[in-house]
Formats: structure tokens, C-alpha cells, sequence
């Protein structure tokens, strides 16, 4: 599909969205217009205002109407244009540069987590039982940062970077193959993005070449007996109960015999469900969970292995079993050249100790991998912990970051793509 035309349905007035954009942090559009965003204390005030607007408003993915509004009215202020939506609320701009080269795009998440937020700082959520606690609003932030600064630089740009803001990247389907359906890697020959990590210190920039994220792709199994039996008398009646567990014995004891022990894998059954009375055999087990992969060849294995298990152990007891899936996103694995670069600009900019070298994978999941199926790209980790309010780990009720990480995050950023960018134009 071809790229989405600015919506004139969703197009509002930017002073009203920005004005209006927290009872608690209004921000004037005059504000959000002063000075000049090459300047770091100017960005970083700006970033803090973005930030804190949609920590106090967040919304659930595809629902994020309000926060593409307010995304909208940002960057539009600055005198950018934006092309949207995509993905039902997602949107991008293209900041042009003065010299010719190819384009280089930067992606930030948007959406929030179906969680409480439970700490005690004036800018919590205001939305019940919704909170960012995965650092998408500092994700959205940093990216508006990286478009306002380069477009205070496109004297200095080797081509056009597209700076887009995705929906839904904590849901399945999540919303990156919607915006790769609607056209946003279009001309498009790399991406970066970034994620906060409250586990490195702020100033820090976690680093990898290859898996830096696993797959992550959900299961369930119901075993079907057909009928209920008595407890006093197993022996007359098909028990799911006693076939499941066979078969999640067997799925754990997978790890490190069908696959190579060498590439990391997990496998997690986190929920299971039979019956009600406790003298009565159910007709009925279901089970359910995620394996994830830093592999893209386990993955296939894994998926095909439950499968098959998990039909002849309760065939084999007399059970109809049923397996199925959800597809997530698969391993991100990022470019070397892409890292390197980046590698040298935290350097001159920030200094050696500014680098922090990620020594194993995570097995968590990042749906930006969706995007390096069709090109080249890297994620980088940004330190945003500087005291125990800092230190909760990602999806924690009491969540926060070093906002002052935000800035240089978004000025490293840009000065990575502008020297890709050159590179690659000459």
C-alpha cells in the first residue's frame, strides 16, 4: 500500500491540543517555540514537557487517538509536516536535508501498558488502570527531540531522515507490520531506534551486534477428553489434567535436547486452567505460555515440536488435543556497521565510558524487529537510571526514568543518522 496522505479528519488545531494538553503540565505553544533546539537545555526542557504530558495521558495500543493528536500538534508547532495516520494512529515526518542522499528513518513506540501506575510524582497517570511504564512516552519524546534538532540541521543532512511514531508494540499483532503495510519504509535503506533501560546508568548507551532482543511467540494447548469422570474411579475416564501435565513436562525438557544449548531460548507456561469441583475428572485442560528465541531457526523448531508433542502424548492417552499459536515479533538483530557508527559518535561526544557493551541478549521481546526483515537497522539502549526512583526494572507499577537522559539521547541519535546518511552519500 502506498503511503497514507495527512488525514484531514484527524488534523486539529495545534495551540488547542497543546494548550489543552494536561490540566496539571499545560504547555503553551509559545513555549513549546522558544529557543533554539540545537541547544541542550532548550531540548531537554521541551522533551521533559512531552514526556511528562503523555506519562499523565496514556492510552492502550491502537487506542492511542489522544497521543497521536498531541504527537501531531508537536511536531507541527515546530513547523514540520506530518504525513498520518498510519496504522490507525501512528504518523511520521520527513526532514529533508540540504545535500542529496539516501533516507534513513528512526522509530519510536507509542503505546501504553494495561497497568496501575502506582508512584507518587505529580505527572502520574491520570488514566485508571493504564500507565507508561515501559518508557514509550520517553521513546516519543526523544524522537520528537531527534526531529526538532535536525531540522535545525538539514544544512548538515546527506539525504531525508523519517522520524515515525508507531502504535501497539506491546500487543499481538502489534502495530509494526501495519506501518510497514501503510508504507513507512518506502524508500527507506535503514532505521534505528532506541529503549530506555533502567539497569544502565543515565550518560550510558548499551551496545550489540547480532540478537540484542528474542522472538517472543505465545502457545496454548486444550486437551479435550469428551466427557467428565469421578475422582474415585481415574481409571474409567480420560483425565486432561494428567495428559497436560505429560505434556508440559515433555515442552520444558525441550530446551537444550531439540535445540542447540549454545543459542539462548526460554520456554514459560504461565497459565492453566481445568475444572472446578474437586471430586470431579473435567473433560476439559488448557494451558497456555511463550517460548522465545534469540534464533530464528529454533524458533521454527519450537513451534513445530509443541505442536507435534503435545497431539501424540494425548492422542496417545485418548485425548483430542488442540494447539494454537500467536505470532509475534521475531529476534531483533542489529547491523554491525550501523552499531559502529553509532559507537563513534557516543564516543567523541560523550567519551569511552559512555559506552556500555551488552554482553548477552535480552529475552524479551521488541516488535522493531518486524521492520529489520525488510532493512538494515540497530536498537540502542538508553540509560535512564540515576537513583533507586530510576531503578525499577521495565513494567514495574512504579516505572520512572532520569529525564535528563532524554536530550543527549536525542542528539546522539540525530548525530548518528546524519553521519550514516553521509556516509552512505558519498
Amino acid at each position: 500500500m502506498s503511503l497514507t496522505a495527512p488525514n484531514e479528519e484527524a488534523t486539529i488545531d495545534s495551540e488547542h491540543a497543546v494548550n489543552g494538553a494536561s490540566p496539571k503540565d499545560a504547555t503553551s505553544k509559545d513555549e513549546l517555540l522558544t529557543g533554539n533546539m540545537s541547544e541542550p537545555e532548550q531540548l531537554a526542557t521541551l522533551l521533559t514537557r512531552v514526556r511528562r504530558h503523555l506519562h499523565q495521558n496514556p492510552e492502550l495500543g491502537f487506542q492511542e487517538v489522544n497521543t497521536y493528536r498531541f504527537i501531531r500538534a508537536v511536531l507541527e508547532t515546530h513547523g514540520l509536516e506530518v504525513v498520518g495516520p498510519l496504522a490507525e494512529t501512528g504518523c511520521y515526518v520527513d526532514i529533508k536535508g540540504d545535500h542529496p542522499g539516501p533516507t534513513i528513518a528512526y522509530r519510536a513506540d507509542i503505546d501504553a501498558l494495561p497497568i496501575q501506575d502506582q508512584k507518587s510524582v505529580d505527572y502520574r497517570s491520570q488514566n485508571e488502570g493504564v500507565a507508561h511504564l515501559c518508557g514509550h512516552d520517553a521513546h516519543t519524546a526523544m524522537a520528537i527531540g531527534v526531529a526538532v534538532y535536525l531540522d535545525h540541521h538539514r544544512d548538515q543532512i546527506h539525504g531525508t531522515v523519517r522520524v515515525f511514531f508507531q502504535p501497539n508494540e506491546e500487543g499481538i499483532p502489534s502495530g509494526a507490520p501495519m506501518m510497514i503495510r501503510d508504507g513507512v519504509l518506502e524508500g527507506v535503506s535503514a532505521v534505528y531506534a532506541s529503549h530506555v533501560d533502567p539497569t544502565v546508568e543515565s550518560g550510558r548507551f548499551g551496545l550489540m551486534t547480532g540478537a540484542v532482543t528474542a522472538s517472543a511467540d505465545r502457545f496454548r494447548v486444550r486437551v479435550i477428553a469428551g466427557s467428565t469422570g469421578h475422582s474415585a474411579r481415574p481409571h474409567q475416564s480420560t483425565d486432561p489434567i494428567w495428559i497436560a501435565t505429560q505434556i508440559m513436562s515433555d515442552i520444558y525438557q525441550m530446551l537444550g535436547r531439540i535445540s542447540d544449548p549454545r543459542k539462548p531460548a526460554v520456554i514459560a507456561i504461565c497459565r492453566i486452567h481445568a475444572g472446578e469441583a474437586y471430586n470431579v475428572i473435567p473433560d476439559e485442560a488448557e494451558f497456555g505460555g511463550t517460548f522465545r528465541c534469540t534464533a530464528s531457526d529454533d524458533r521454527k523448531l519450537f513451534k513445530q515440536q509443541i505442536e507435534r508433542t503435545a497431539k501424540y502424548v494425548g492422542e496417545g492417552h485418548g485425548a483430542r488435543v488442540d494447539v494454537d499459536f500467536d505470532l509475534g515479533s521475531p529476534a531483533v538483530i542489529n547491523d554491525g556497521e550501523m552499531i559502529h557508527v553509532i559507537r563513534e559518535v557516543i564516543k567523541e561526544e560523550k567519551g569511552d565510558k559512555a559506552v556500555f557493551n551488552i554482553p548477552v541478549p535480552s529475552m524479551g521481546a521488541e516488535d522493531f524487529a518486524h521492520y529489520l526483515s525488510h532493512v538494515p537497522g540497530a536498537l540502542i539502549r538508553v540509560g535512564t537510571c540515576n537513583s533507586p526512583e530510576t531503578a525499577n526494572v521495565l513494567h514495574d507499577s512504579r516505572f520512572d526514568i532520569d529525564e535528563s537522559a532524554m536530550a543527549p539521547a536525542s542528539m546522539v541519535m540525530a548525530k548518528t543518522i546524519m553521519r550514516l546518511l553521509e556516509r552512505k552519500a558519498s
